[in-house]
């Protein structure tokens, strides 16, 4: 994907997403709203944008690193997958994981990150049996600590 990712600002206060270093992975979006996470609660806040993926594409919401390790901000639903067609408003839910401190974001705020991903979508063939693996079914914590 080599062409501009196409965004629309849907309110005049909106900031477009932006990369901090031209080699990062994800363009960061910001609050338009002030909010106020109190303890152990969750919130989706608006960025005021919406954008066009292009087919065959998906965008990922993941969290900043940052507001994870010094406040305890999570994603609810990290990653948070944008198909191709949507065109509505992106919108983030926070989740403040502290269980003292309340957490406040001001309008303009790095609140999230936006991740543009190609998707395969191979054809869905029912089989009898799957190919052997080393790993077989061992799930989770099946290879150990």
């Amino acid at each position: 994907m080599r062409s501009p990712l196409r965004v629309q600002r849907l309110d005049p206060g909106a900031r477009l997403p932006v990369r901090a270093h031209d080699d990062d992975a994800g363009y960061d979006l910001h609050a338009l709203q002030p909010a106020t996470l109190a303890p152990g609660a969750r919130a989706m806040v608006r960025t005021g944008i919406a954008i066009e993926l292009p087919a065959g594409h998906a965008g990922l919401v993941v969290p900043r690193s940052g507001l994870a390790a010094r406040h305890g901000i999570a994603i609810v639903n990290a990653p948070g997958l944008i198909d191709a067609g949507y065109r509505g408003e992106i919108k983030v839910l926070l989740l403040n994981t502290d269980r003292d401190a309340p957490f406040e974001v001001a309008a303009g705020d790095r609140i999230a990150q936006l991740v543009i991903v190609a998707v395969a979508t191979p054809p869905i063939a029912e089989a009898e049996t799957l190919a052997a693996t080393v790993r077989g079914e061992g799930g989770f914590g099946s290879s150990g600590v």
